[in-house]
C-alpha cells in the first residue's frame, strides 16, 4: 500500500541516505520519493526543492547546538569552553555524513549557483549568530563587530579542518579548536588592552559597566 504521507526529518533522513551511498550531486528527489513510496508532490510539500534539504541538514545541526547549550553548568563554563562545546557539537551532529556534509558545500560553491553561494553565506551567518547568542556574548557596536568577525573565521577553518579529520571521534578538530581559541583569547586580551589606551575608552567602559550593576545605581 502507497504511503500518502511522510515527515519531513523521515525525508531528509532518507535523502541524507541515499545521497551517502551514491553522492549529493547523483541524489535525485524522485529517488527519494520511490525509496519512501510516497508521490513525488509529497516531498515538495515539505521541501521546494533539493537545495532545501541542504537548509534543513544544517538546521538539524544548529539545533542540536542550542541544546547543547541547556546542558547543567553550562553557563559556569568560560567562553572559550562554551565555544569549543558549541562548534564541536554542531559538527558531531554531522559527522555520520561527513562527506555528504561536504559535497553540499562544494554543490552551493560551484560557480554556476549564483544563488546557492549567497544563500551558503547566509548559511554561515546565520549559524555564527546562533554561535553568538547560545555563547551568551553580548558586546555591541565595534567589539561586536570584531568579535563576529573573528568567530566566523574560526568556524570556517574549523569546518574545513573537520573535512579532512579522519581521527577517531574527530579528535584532531577538537584539539585544532581548542588551539585555535587559545590563540583567539591571546588576540582579545591584546585588543582589550590597545582599547584601554583609546582616549575615553576607560570611562565609557567604567560608565557602561556602572548602568549595567545594579548595587551601582543610587537608592530611591
Amino acid at each position: 500500500m502507497t504511503k500518502q504521507a511522510v515527515d519531513a526529518d523521515s525525508l531528509l533522513d532518507t535523502a541524507m541516505r541515499l545521497a551517502n551511498e551514491r553522492s549529493w550531486e547523483k541524489l535525485h528527489l524522485h529517488e527519494v520519493a520511490r525509496e519512501l513510496d510516497i508521490p513525488l508532490h509529497e516531498i515538495h510539500r515539505h521541501f521546494s526543492q533539493k537545495d532545501d534539504l541542504v537548509e534543513a541538514w544544517y538546521d538539524r545541526a544548529d539545533q542540536a547546538m542550542l541544546k547543547a547549550a541547556q546542558a547543567p553548568g553550562y553557563s559556569e563554563l568560560t567562553l572559550h569552553e562554551r565555544l569549543h562545546l558549541l562548534i564541536m557539537r554542531w559538527l558531531d551532529t554531522l559527522a555520520e555524513y561527513k562527506t555528504v556534509s561536504r559535497d553540499m558545500l562544494l554543490y552551493k560553491l560551484e560557480p554556476g549557483h549564483v544563488h546557492l553561494q549567497l544563500q551558503g553565506l547566509l548559511r554561515v551567518s546565520r549559524t555564527v549568530q546562533w554561535i553568538r547568542e547560545a555563547a551568551l556574548q553580548d558586546s555591541t557596536h565595534l567589539q561586536r563587530i570584531i568579535e563576529e568577525v573573528g568567530l566566523t573565521g574560526l568556524y570556517l577553518q574549523t569546518f574545513l579542518y573537520w573535512m579532512s579529520d579522519s581521527s577517531a571521534g574527530q579528535s584532531k578538530t577538537r584539539r585544532f579548536l581548542h588551539r585555535r581559541l587559545g590563540l583567539v583569547d591571546r588576540c582579545e586580551k591584546g585588543l582589550a588592552r590597545v582599547q584601554s589606551w583609546l582616549p575615553g575608552f576607560g570611562r565609557r567602559k567604567a560608565r557602561h559597566a556602572a548602568s549595567h550593576d545594579p548595587s551601582a545605581q543610587p537608592d530611591t
